[in-house]
């Protein structure tokens, strides 16, 4: 039967054992992850539990650029501690799985395989904690026209990688990963039309009972959502939000007419 990578990482995390492992373990257990992680636990006869018992809560945010392939790729790699998480040699494994992602075939979330499968079984052995990618994304553009952004926050824990098309220059677009590293709030899309739609019906149900409330007349009522409404894709819709440096300006005033932002990824260890 066919595993998915989505699983094997799933049982991963839960296990803190190697890929093949688990995914031989999800193979036998015909992809159910509570038996593969039942079967694990009685092949290793319970040798994992303590390791398995602590969360890992803090890590690091990596991201990789690869220009020549015009992709782009961000991870989280979780430690117990975050003594570990600063350590040389966990920053440098992070990096280096994040070079391995960018360097994976397909774009969306990528599965660690093979060679950097092995670096994070060595750091789990030598640091003793309970080591695993949390997660990993890759974004794919067109070779020689894409260009990326990217920011990681000085303590590792906050990641952004920003995609875009056009004409914008390196120091603009890391500028933008800043932004979206510190907005409050934080956008949640590109443009107001990407703001997903379970989001946009909530927030409209809330100030309709708002104006409700207030007693107001329907029409004055109606405005008073849609006013409501235009306020808040500002707050949440990337290109409308004040630009945290100048906030005279919008990020669509930053980005200019000669490019457009095709995507972007903020990530924060643990959320």
């Amino acid at each position: 039967m066919s595993i998915s990578p989505k699983d094997v990482m799933n049982l991963r995390n839960r296990t803190g054992l190697p890929m093949m492992a688990c995914k031989k373990a999800l193979t036998e257990a015909g992809g159910d992850v509570d038996a593969a992680e039942e079967l694990l636990r009685k092949q290793l006869k319970g040798k994992m539990d303590k390791r398995v018992d602590r969360a890992a809560g803090e890590g690091r945010i990596a991201i990789s650029v690869n220009e020549a392939s015009g992709s782009a790729a961000i991870i989280e790699l979780r430690a117990e501690t975050d003594f570990t998480a600063k350590n040389e040699k966990f920053v440098d494994v992070a990096q280096k799985l994040a070079d391995a992602a960018v360097n994976a075939s397909g774009a969306g979330d990528v599965t660690i395989e093979g060679d950097a499968v092995a670096l994070v079984e060595d750091i789990r052995i030598s640091t003793g904690e309970n080591i695993s990618v949390a997660r990993a994304h890759k974004l794919i553009g067109e070779t020689g026209t894409t260009a990326y952004g990217q920011y990681v926050h000085h303590d590792g824990k906050t990641g952004v990688m920003i995609q875009a098309e056009g004409s914008i220059n390196d120091e603009t677009l890391r500028q933008i990963c800043m932004h979206v590293t510190a907005a409050i709030p934080r956008p949640l899309a590109i443009t107001d039309d990407q703001v997903p739609a379970d989001v946009v019906e909530k927030e409209r149900k809330f100030r309709i009972e708002q104006a409700v409330e207030s007693g107001k007349p329907q029409e004055i009522a109606e405005k008073m959502v849609e006013g409501g409404m235009r306020k808040f894709f500002g707050e949440v819709a990337l290109m409308q939000q004040p630009f945290v440096m100048d906030p005279n300006k919008t990020i669509g005033d930053i980005v200019g007419s000669d490019a457009t932002i095709t995507a972007f990824v903020r990530w924060e260890v643990g959320e």
